[in-house]
C-alpha cells in the first residue's frame, strides 16, 4: 500500500517521529491481519500540490506495485483556490493512472479546519473531490465530517487535533484517523490480496 500525499502524510505536526498516519495505519493493519505482509509507504511530501502528485505518480505508485493508494490532495489547491475543474482534471488523470496499473484507489477528504472561513470556496473544493470520487468510482474517505464530529462531540479540544498553524493534525488526530482508515480497509477490502508470509496471495475477507 502506498500513502501519496502532502504534509498530512508525511507527518507534519507529528511530535513522536513514528506516529504519522500511514506509520500507525501499517502497525493497526498488522495486528489485525495477522499472517498477511503488509506495508504502508510513505510517500507523503509537505507543501505540494495535487499536481505535484500527479507528476510523481508512476514513480511513486505505479513502480511500487501496490494492491491500493490512498490519496491525500486539493489541501493546497483550496486554500489557494486554482480553479475547481482544473482540481477535478488532475484527479481524474490520478485515478486513471492508478486505475490502468490495477491499483486500487482511496481518496482522502480534505481536513476539517477551526478556521476553514478564511477559505471562502472551501467547501467547493470539497464538492469537487466528492462528485469525483462517485464519477470515478473510486472510495472517498471522509475524513471531514470525521474530524468534525469529533471536535462537536468534544472528545478532542481543537488544538488537540489540529495543531497551532491551524492546518496540520498532530498525534491524538494522525492516530484516530489511522484507525478509521483501518476500519474501512480490512471492512471493505475482500477482493484485494495481500501477500502472506508464505508467498501465496490471500483475500482478506
Amino acid at each position: 500500500m502506498v500513502a501519496l500525499g502532502s504534509s498530512t502524510t508525511a507527518g507534519s505536526g507529528d511530535r513522536a517521529g513514528d506516529k504519522s498516519y500511514p506509520a500507525v495505519l501499517e502497525a493497526e493493519l498488522r495486528r489485525r491481519l495477522p499472517g498477511a505482509e503488509i506495508k504502508v509507504i510513505n510517500k507523503g511530501v509537505g507543501g505540494q500540490s495535487a499536481y505535484d502528485m500527479l507528476l510523481r505518480m508512476e514513480a511513486d505508485v505505479v513502480a511500487e506495485k501496490p494492491a491500493v493508494v490512498i490519496w491525500q490532495t486539493a489541501i493546497t489547491e483550496a486554500i489557494r483556490d486554482i480553479g475547481e475543474e482544473k482540481l477535478a482534471k488532475i484527479l481524474r488523470k490520478g485515478i486513471g493512472i492508478s486505475r490502468a496499473a490495477g491499483i486500487d484507489m482511496i481518496l482522502m477528504d480534505l481536513p476539517w479546519l477551526p478556521r476553514e472561513g478564511r477559505y471562502p470556496h472551501y467547501d467547493d473544493y470539497r464538492a469537487v473531490m466528492r462528485k469525483t470520487a462517485q464519477e470515478q468510482g473510486v472510495a472517498l474517505f471522509p475524513r471531514y465530517a470525521m474530524m468534525k464530529g469529533w471536535s462537536s462531540s468534544r472528545q478532542f479540544t481543537p488544538e488537540e487535533l489540529v495543531g497551532m498553524d491551524g492546518l496540520h493534525l498532530v498525534d491524538a488526530g494522525y492516530r484516530c484517523m489511522a484507525l478509521r482508515l483501518a476500519d474501512g480497509i480490512v471492512a471493505g477490502v475482500g477482493t484485494i490480496k495481500i501477500e502472506t508470509a508464505g508467498g501465496r496471495a490471500k483475500p482478506t475477507n
